[in-house]
């Protein structure tokens, strides 16, 4: 895991790749600490990292684009998979690579909140939940990107696919304030999560029987909330997407409050993804 670690990390550093994603990030979160803070005289810095929140969206596909696309397009995937390393090093390590340079990026910043320590007050606390908040929604994506590069060995393809499941992520929170969902629908939701559920246990264990099981205790658990209290899926859409929603977990760290479910959340979150990235390479790797 150390040397895929190592060879993708330099990777990043003898290709254009790297530079271009720390060059475009640190020039606008210069921007908007300029605008947003020296310009208007304002010491509030967690606003600059909530504003460019947003070029996760364009900056996470370039940075994962290649991570593993580029193996199957070069044919090394192959060596890759032969070799002694299990795939949950091979992936693991270049999800780590590509963090560890998001973390590199991230630290250089520390210099805008330090400027405005040197001319006024700010709050260490509120800025450092803050970046701890921005580096786990920056992972998060990061391997949402890197599961995609598994599903296909065209980067332009894995980038625009990247940018398109980020998107939703994006705009999960707006989706959520146009939802107005009854009891009916809301058990039909409830249904079809169940159902992903028992699908993705059945792809990490194998056993079709403990997923029917799952399933069938999950459908039990509905059927009970139905009987005891019926208008808990009134609404029932909405709230899951809200809990869902990568972004709003964020809010919590931007506001100055270390919130340790937001943090299993989003290590949750980032596992899931690496788990259905290791499980679509054994796929290929044994078909």
């Amino acid at each position: 895991m150390i040397a895929i670690f190592k060879r993708e990390l330099k990777s990043y550093f003898t290709t254009p790749i790297g530079y271009v994603f720390m060059g475009v990030f640190l020039l606008m979160s210069g921007i908007f600490f300029s605008l947003m803070n020296l310009l208007q005289n304002d010491a509030e810095f967690t606003s600059v990292l909530n504003t460019i929140v947003f070029i996760f969206l364009f900056l996470v596909p370039i940075l994962t684009m290649r991570t593993l696309s580029e193996e199957k397009k070069n044919k090394t995937e192959q060596l890759l998979l032969t070799s002694p390393l299990r795939v949950w090093d091979i992936v693991f390590g270049k999800f780590l690579a590509s963090s560890v340079l998001f973390l590199i990026t991230l630290l250089v910043t520390f210099i805008y909140p330090l400027i405005i320590k040197f001319n006024g007050y700010i709050s260490p606390t509120e800025v450092l939940c803050t970046y701890i908040g921005f580096f786990l929604l920056g992972c998060s994506f990061i391997s949402v990107g890197v599961f995609i590069s598994s599903l296909t060995e065209n980067q332009i393809t894995s980038a625009i696919g990247t940018f398109g499941a980020l998107l939703i992520l994006w705009i999960m929170e707006w989706i959520t304030q146009n939802i107005q969902s009854g009891v009916k629908s809301g058990i039909i939701f409830a249904v079809i999560l169940i159902a992903i559920i028992v699908f993705i246990i059945n792809l990490t264990v194998k056993n079709p029987y403990f997923s029917g099981i799952v399933g069938i205790i999950g459908l039990l658990i509905i059927l009970v909330i139905y009987f005891i209290k019926k208008s808990f899926f009134e609404g029932f859409i909405a709230s899951f997407l809200n809990w869902f929603s990568v972004l709003i977990r964020f809010d919590s760290f931007s506001g100055g409050v270390f919130d340790i479910s937001s943090v299993v959340y989003y290590l949750s979150f980032i596992f899931v993804f690496l788990l259905l990235t290791v499980k679509s390479i054994d796929k290929k790797r044994w078909s």
